[in-house]
């Protein structure tokens, strides 16, 4: 794993519990950590499971022992490493978003695509695909519960930046996460309504904003928190972007991404709406769903609450009885489950490095939007959203 933040420690705890509670193709061996500072990648070795610490991951990719490399890098190193990878030979799991420029990202799928015609496997971690609510709403419209899509909303909003004095870390410098509110968390949204209704969006309208255009610069820094140190420095991303898409079936979608919603703390909700009925997701209760059926008399409608518990439902037979619940974490052990058996059968996993530039893509066109005052962009031609 080249990395060991945030994302390192969700990424660490989702491959050290996986083999644990799922019967995996292949085993496990968490042999080594690659970050820049050599005392702090070796604790991070430490308190997360890995065998090993290193700084120069080019000299980890040529090891022989290696066959996977897990990318959780800020967004400016990903395609250097990800290339790098494939064409050592080595699969690739890599995070969200796939890249910072459209650019970058089509040459990480082009490589993706050159590896794979060698066996080697390629996947973006969009994490929430894999929420087993998530992936059931995916599964309901599949079988067409809500008939027709007609609108879907869907939102990510938090307040970790609310107060101005948050220091400025990488992920509000342009150079290094490649645009702000809208990448980050945006991202998420767009990739789970592609996913959810099987459709791509195609064109787009929208606006983005700083809010806080100076903060104190960091001095260190954990996850999302961090103490600032002695001066300012410039805001260079997005705080906040709004923005409306079309799918290619016609229908809108209406998109938020904000680090500006008091009091929200990782409020992602998606709404999906049809001739026949409604699905809605939270992420804030993400062991369930709510259904509203139109077929059902007049007398008896109502969104009604599924818990996403049974054993019959996606991933869920691994872990508890029905009504005990899952969170967070679970969904990055699922991702090693679909990763490791997609490489273990042969198969190309899902989401694709190709769905990863699909999103980048949309993400490139609604910052041209923005900066055109809001006007429609059409997104570049890309693969249809995998089912």
């Amino acid at each position: 794993m080249i990395g060991h933040g945030f994302m390192g420690a969700t990424h660490s705890q989702g491959w050290r519990t996986a083999p644990h509670v799922f019967d995996l193709p292949a085993d496990i061996e968490m042999t080594v950590v690659v970050g820049r500072n050599a005392t702090a990648t070796a604790d991070a070795a430490a308190k997360w499971g890995w065998a090993e610490s290193a700084t120069d991951w080019r000299e980890v990719i040529a090891r022989d022992d290696i066959d996977l490399v897990d990318i959780v890098t800020p967004g400016d190193s990903h395609a250097e490493i990800a290339i790098a990878a494939l064409e050592a030979g080595k699969h690739v799991l890599c995070e969200k978003p796939l890249a910072n420029t459209v650019d970058e990202a089509e040459a990480m799928a082009d490589a993706a695509a050159r590896a794979a015609a060698r066996g080697i496997r390629a996947m973006v971690g969009f994490t929430y695909r894999r929420v087993p609510a998530v992936t059931f709403l995916r599964d309901l419209i599949a079988e067409g519960v809500v008939g027709t899509v007609q609108q879907v909303r869907a939102a990510y909003r938090q307040d970790w930046l609310v107060d101005p004095q948050m220091p400025l870390a990488w992920r509000l410098q342009k150079e290094h996460a490649g645009s702000g509110a809208l990448g980050d968390i945006g991202a998420h949204i767009i990739d789970m309504t592609q996913f959810v209704t099987g459709q791509t969006v195609d064109a787009v309208s929208g606006t983005i904003d700083t809010i806080v255009k100076e903060r104190p610069l960091l001095g260190s820094g954990s996850g999302l928190s961090g103490v600032a140190a002695e001066g300012y420095g410039e805001v260079t991303v997005d705080d906040v972007a709004i923005f409306t898409g079309r799918l290619s079936s016609g229908a809108l979608v209406s998109f938020e991404a904000t680090r500006f919603a008091t009091g929200r703390k990782n409020a992602l909700t998606l709404e999906v709406s049809g001739d026949m009925g409604a699905l809605a997701f939270d992420l804030e209760d993400l062991n369930s769903l709510r259904f509203y059926d139109r077929t059902t008399p007049d007398d008896r409608q109502g969104f009604t609450k599924i818990l996403v518990t049974e054993a019959r439902h996606p991933y869920v037979a691994a872990w508890w009885p029905p009504g005990h619940m899952l969170g967070y974490e679970h969904g990055f052990s699922h991702q090693v489950v679909d990763f490791v058996t997609a490489v273990a059968e042969g198969s190309d996993p899902h989401p694709s490095f190709a769905e990863g530039l699909s999103v980048q893509r949309v993400l490139d066109a609604v910052e041209r939007s923005a900066e055109n005052e809001s006007s429609w962009v059409r997104v570049a031609v890309s693969v249809p959203a995998s089912t």
